[in-house]
């Protein structure tokens, strides 16, 4: 595989970018025109434009991306996450044309892609499941049956769901037929299948994922858990690896539980198999994602694998070069995503343009981003700007790392998910470790802590940066005003 052509944008385009430039493969990078500046596509060897900025216009066509890869002599597509990342149509298109796709077979793909092709599939692995149907109900008569038999409350799912569209919590038989009619109703909207089930509702869960990685071989291994349970409209914002209440037992139980799933599917690649885990540490399988995750890089900090790296080498039909008892934790990562959304006004996305835009710097710290300062966050696409990632020995330094990285984090222009971030992970239930995913609705009020306003320092700081270009170009300034500068650009 000597060029491969990264079907997505932003902070994930450039993250694959760079492992395949590591590599000595070559990259194309597709674009539309509302990203026509951006870094992704300054960094790859080639690039062309794909249409204009709406994604169905532009990332989401398929055709048009597999056309772009026989013209340039593309040997591959990794996908990122997102857009194409699970569309099986797709991956089976672009082998068809001889274009190996960085991710799973369409078999497991669509299989993976209905929870209740799923739930079928693993059935026989003896994987620990949430009680609830097997099936798709749309007789309303019967549903209330069926959820009068597992008990109030039940969670009414989309099959072909995710991000929390088509998900329903009803407490009561009385809410039970009006809640079923707008499931079904956002399902259709939103994935153009109505088609839900009925599960009992886990009243407080941690959601825990599970990182596999399977190769042609026959070969299959866990690299761990992430605990993903800080999030807003049941979208993860803070992510930790490992987590604060596993024991090894259970871990070692969940990861044969996850490399299971991924058997009962011949997966290939790398995958996330998802669970939910109760208050007595009970976990039950809830789905596998078939691709590369968002929060991936916590488990290539604790892991020290490169996961794209191993998804090309995968793809190129390689077997994985390490085995289960390879693979060890070492320390504790955190990572924050950093939306243009503004947590004062329910997270509503807040776009913008980044008027400063400075990456913290240090030991133990990573960020994957997609901007530079000056940019616009266009209004096409998810809010995401960034994910702020630390390394440190141990949970609590972790902690620290990241309020640390965070407040050296400087974003004027818009508002972030910074300040909410930094609230979350020094709050006394997630120090503690005595967290769910109901964390936003339990503890944030909707207002965040009093922090100190840098803005009067910021102007100073953007003054002096302009009379420092200016005493350059005239050479009129002294040394010891230079020396001012260097003091008040340490304090920013």
């Amino acid at each position: 595989m000597k060029k491969i052509l990264v079907a997505n944008r932003g902070e994930i385009a450039l993250r694959v970018m760079r492992t395949a430039r590591e590599m000595g493969i070559s990259t194309v990078a597709i674009y539309s025109e509302a990203d026509r500046d951006a870094p992704f596509v300054r960094f790859a060897d080639e690039a062309v434009c794909v249409g204009p900025p709406p994604s169905n216009e532009s990332y989401l066509l398929g055709d048009k991306i597999i056309s772009i890869c026989k013209e340039l002599q593309v040997d591959g597509i990794h996908p990122g996450y997102g857009f194409l990342s699970e569309n099986a149509t797709f991956a089976e298109k672009a082998e068809q044309a001889g274009i190996r796709f960085i991710g799973p077979k369409p078999h497991a793909i669509r299989v993976m892609g209905s929870k209740l092709e799923a739930k079928a599939a693993v059935k026989n692995y003896n994987i620990p499941m949430v009680p609830g149907t097997d099936e798709a109900i749309t007789d309303v008569e019967a549903a209330v049956e069926t959820a009068e038999q597992i008990g109030f409350p039940v969670l009414i799912k989309a099959s072909a769901g995710g991000g929390g569209k088509g998900m329903r919590i009803v407490h009561q038989k009385s809410e039970f037929v009006e809640q079923m009619k707008r499931a079904i109703s956002e399902a259709e909207s939103a994935f153009g299948d109505g088609s839900v089930f009925i599960e009992k509702f886990v009243g407080s869960p941690r959601h825990i994922e599970i990182q596999v990685l399977a190769d042609t071989h026959g070969n299959c291994v866990h690299l761990f858990e992430r605990d993903c349970s800080i999030q807003r409209r049941h979208q993860k914002v803070v992510e930790e690896a490992p987590s604060a209440v596993l024991t090894p037992e259970i871990r070692q139980a969940m990861g044969q539980s996850a490399i299971d799933v991924a058997r009962a599917c011949d997966y290939v690649g790398a995958g996330t198999v998802e669970f939910l885990v109760d208050e007595q540490l009970n976990y039950y399988f809830l789905e596998m994602n078939t691709r590369l995750q968002v929060e991936h890089p916590v488990t290539e900090m604790i892991s020290g694998v490169d996961l794209v790296r191993e998804q090309i080498n995968i793809a190129r039909g390689e077997r994985l070069s390490f085995n289960q008892d390879d693979l060890k934790i070492h320390g504790h990562a955190l990572e924050v995503r950093v939306y243009a959304e503004d947590p004062e006004n329910n997270f509503l996305p807040d776009i913008g343009t980044l008027h400063r835009y400075e990456r913290p710097q240090g030991p133990g710290i990573r960020v994957d981003d997609g901007f530079d300062e000056g940019m616009t966050i266009p209004i096409y696409y998810d809010p995401m700007i960034s994910k702020l990632i630390v390394l440190a020995g141990t949970r609590d330094q972790a902690i620290e790392r990241m309020t640390n990285a965070i407040d050296h984090y400087r974003i004027n222009g818009i508002k972030t998910t910074l300040p909410f971030c930094r609230f979350a992970i020094n709050h006394e239930a997630f120090r503690s470790g005595k967290f769910d995913t109901r964390f936003v609705g339990l503890y944030f009020d909707g207002k965040l802590p009093e922090t100190e306003d840098h803005s009067e320092l910021a102007a100073i700081v953007a003054a002096m940066k302009n009379g420092e270009k200016q005493v350059e170009s005239t050479s009129s300034t002294s040394g010891s005003e230079r020396s001012r500068w260097k003091t008040v650009r340490s304090l920013s």
